[in-house]
């Protein structure tokens, strides 16, 4: 159930533009989906995180209060390549990172 408050924020932040501003910006980009600044928000999130960007500086960025919030943007948590036994493998063996 939406508050007073929380629907006055809506109607204020529609006011502004900023979805019809994300959509404009997504069609001069060549992207035929639709787009809203919550998808802007969440390809920085998850891109910061793909580029290594540590969980803190992504968190305050991201202004979450709770770093698991963050987490659940890290696609890349789930790759074997990032768990510690294989970078100790990866490195015995040499392998660049």
């Amino acid at each position: 159930m939406r508050t007073a408050a929380r629907t006055t924020a809506v109607a204020a932040t529609q006011a502004l533009g900023q979805p019809a501003v994300s959509r404009r910006a997504a069609r001069r980009a060549g992207i035929t989906k639709n787009v809203g600044p919550h998808t802007l928000r969440h390809a920085f999130i998850t891109a910061a995180l793909d580029a290594g960007v540590p969980l803190r500086d992504v968190q305050e960025a991201a202004s979450h209060a709770d770093p698991r919030t963050t987490m659940r943007y890290d696609r890349a948590r789930t790759s074997l390549d990032r768990h510690a036994p294989y970078i100790v493998a990866a490195y015995v063996a040499g392998v660049p990172r």
